[in-house]
């Protein structure tokens, strides 16, 4: 550890994280899947693990109204272990990251199959739970003092004992450090105390005025709060240009089947193209092949992904009758669409040939 680093994480954790536990008690947010009672086993572990996984790289305001619609259909590991692929992805469309609702259903599968684990080694065998998921889901819902480091956590810890470089390189040290808070304090109190600074004050624009740790911040003393943690390089965004195309034929419309794997597994999908030239698509050249009788396009929009940026041309074509197509597509009548779990971008299309949105089509 840089300078002090050393001398400050030998401090009693369970003294110096005290004013945390009592601030949480005060102010934390109510959530649906947050026990009033901190000082007992969690009523609904699978609650806990189904909020778990949904927050995973996900803000808490977008997860709410997924989590409370996720359990009204779903409110137990054995409706989830024999649910459909179908219902699992519709209720999770929109959310992102679809592979943590596959992983949520084999989750349940093993539950609802064993019965829950007893320990951390256990959670961590659950397809999904990682180290810090697995740890969250031991302390908040079973009042086990195993440390939960996710990206607020170590930032908190980070600015707390300062802490200049990457913590996550002193995982370890940090866990065992951490232990003694969780269990003079109680595991779920201190574990979500933390997660909730690191989500308000302690973000990574630091609010230190009202932070219950002020006091005693080793980064706030130094002046350098704002450069705790260092900031990680960024990977580099692949920009591509996207036709879209939707294509009708007697009431129905052409759509990729759901992939078996991969990022996108078990969503539906608009046909697309990625394009070489500019923008200024020609549409008998994107249209070629499908005898389309009528094109209609939209205004394009920008996808953002974590590794990459799409130029989104939309785009209808209207041919005079179902064509044959391959196995892995197929034509659903229009009824249909709604029903079929997609991803955001092929949303957005899907609402602009049903009519639910108020974007204007350009006739060609």
């Amino acid at each position: 550890m840089a300078r002090e680093n050393t001398g400050s994480i030998r401090i009693e954790a369970s003294l110096l994280l005290a004013p945390l536990a009592a601030w949480f008690e005060v102010h934390r947010r109510v959530l649906p899947w947050r026990d009033s009672d901190l000082d007992r086993q969690h009523p609904d572990p699978y609650a806990v693990v189904v909020s778990e996984l949904m927050l995973q790289q996900t803000q808490v305001v977008t997860v709410v109204p997924y989590f409370q619609r996720w359990m009204a259909a779903l409110p137990t590991a054995r409706s989830l272990a024999e649910a459909s692929d179908q219902q699992v992805h519709k209720l999770w469309e929109g959310l992102g990251y679809y592979r943590r609702a596959r992983f949520l259903q084999a989750a349940a599968r093993a539950i609802h199959q064993n019965g829950w684990p007893a320990d951390l080694e256990g959670l961590m065998a659950l397809p999904g739970l990682g180290p810090y998921t697995a740890a969250a889901v031991a302390s908040i819902a079973f009042q086990q003092p195993e440390p939960a480091l996710d990206g607020n956590a170590f930032r908190v810890l980070a600015r707390l004992l300062c802490i200049e470089s990457d913590p996550k390189h002193q995982a370890t040290e940090l866990r065992d450090w951490l232990r003694p808070a969780l269990m003079a304090h109680g595991p779920s109190r201190m574990t979500q105390a933390i997660m909730e600074l690191g989500a308000t004050y302690c973000s990574r624009r630091a609010q230190c005025g009202p932070c219950p740790l002020s006091r005693s911040c080793r980064s706030l003393a130094a002046g350098i709060v704002d450069l705790i943690p260092a900031a990680a390089p960024r990977a580099k965004v692949r920009s591509v240009e996207i036709t879209l195309t939707a294509i009708q034929a007697n009431g129905a419309y052409l759509v990729n089947r759901p992939a078996p794997n991969g990022l996108l597994a078990g969503l539906w999908s608009w046909p697309f193209r990625e394009e070489a030239q500019s923008r200024d698509l020609n549409v008998a050249e994107t249209t070629q092949g499908y005898q389309a009788v009528e094109t209609r396009s939209w205004k394009g929009w920008t996808q953002i992904y974590s590794h990459r940026r799409e130029q989104v041309t939309p785009l209808l074509l209207e041919a005079e009758y179902p064509f044959p197509v391959p196995e892995h597509q197929q034509w659903v009548p229009a009824h249909e669409l709604q029903a079929l779990p997609m991803g955001k971008r092929d949303q957005r299309l899907r609402e602009l040939v049903l009519g639910n949105t108020q974007d204007a089509a350009i006739e060609s």
